[in-house]
């Protein structure tokens, strides 16, 4: 999230609109506002890191399969959208999956749900808001990025650090900011233009090829077979 506000300040400068980052510092209702969302985008960003360290990737992508059916949900109570008959029976069998998942997973898969929850209620809060993507997106990482810092800086002390060590290390963690950011503040943008509900069906692009890169990629087990088979 630290590079993500160099990144995120360099195309605020290059289109000349910082102004309109030193404005929101005059308002300290939607100040508030981002903080709040702030602290559901890095809880969601720290649950997804440490569900892919501890090699739980197939977790965190039911976590995006919860999610849309909580953003959907969320639409149609908050923002009052409605679905048609097809819809309707789309959220219907994405349930149905999404619940047989939970049911033979065997415990509570509190990693995918917590993904769900904090990401879902940040989507909807930002719509909410009347900040502009970019401009709310910078904010609320600078507002994250002295914890960042701080974090950097003990890993770096205790030798856990990654900095400093391989080039192509370093360059991996500094374009992580881009490709941190570049979604995010599409899916703002999104949010500002589409009825939650209909973002809600698109992201499940997400999680089927999170799912693919866990199952192919990682090689880990996605049914009771594949897991036998593994052993």
């Amino acid at each position: 999230m630290l590079w993500s506000v160099f990144f995120l300040l360099g195309l605020l400068a290059i289109q000349k609109r910082l102004v309109e980052f030193r404005e929101l510092f005059r308002s300290p209702k939607h100040m508030l506002m981002l903080l709040g969302t702030a602290t559901l985008l890095g809880g969601n960003w720290f649950i997804y890191i440490y569900g892919v360290n501890t090699n739980q990737v197939i977790e965190t992508s039911l976590g995006y399969f919860i999610n849309p059916l909580l953003v959907i949900l969320l639409g149609a109570v908050f923002l009052k959208e409605r679905l048609n008959i097809w819809q309707t029976a789309a959220v219907g069998l994405a349930s149905l999956g999404v619940l047989n998942y939970i049911w033979n997973f065997g415990s509570l898969p509190w990693i995918a749900l917590s993904l769900a929850f904090t990401f879902s209620f940040y989507g909807l809060f930002r719509k909410m808001i009347p900040v502009k993507p970019l401009v709310g997106l910078l904010m609320e990482t600078a507002l994250l990025s002295p914890l960042a810092a701080i974090l950097i800086v003990v890993w770096e002390v205790d030798g856990s650090g990654n900095l400093g060590g391989e080039l192509w290390t370093d360059i991996l963690l500094l374009g992580s900011g881009v490709v941190t950011s570049l979604p995010l503040l599409w899916f703002t943008n999104a949010g500002k233009r589409l009825r939650y509900t209909t973002l809600g069906f698109i992201q499940y692009m997400t999680p089927s090829i999170q799912l693919i890169i866990g199952v192919y990629l990682y090689h880990e087990p996605f049914t009771q077979l594949t897991a036998s088979r593994s052993d």
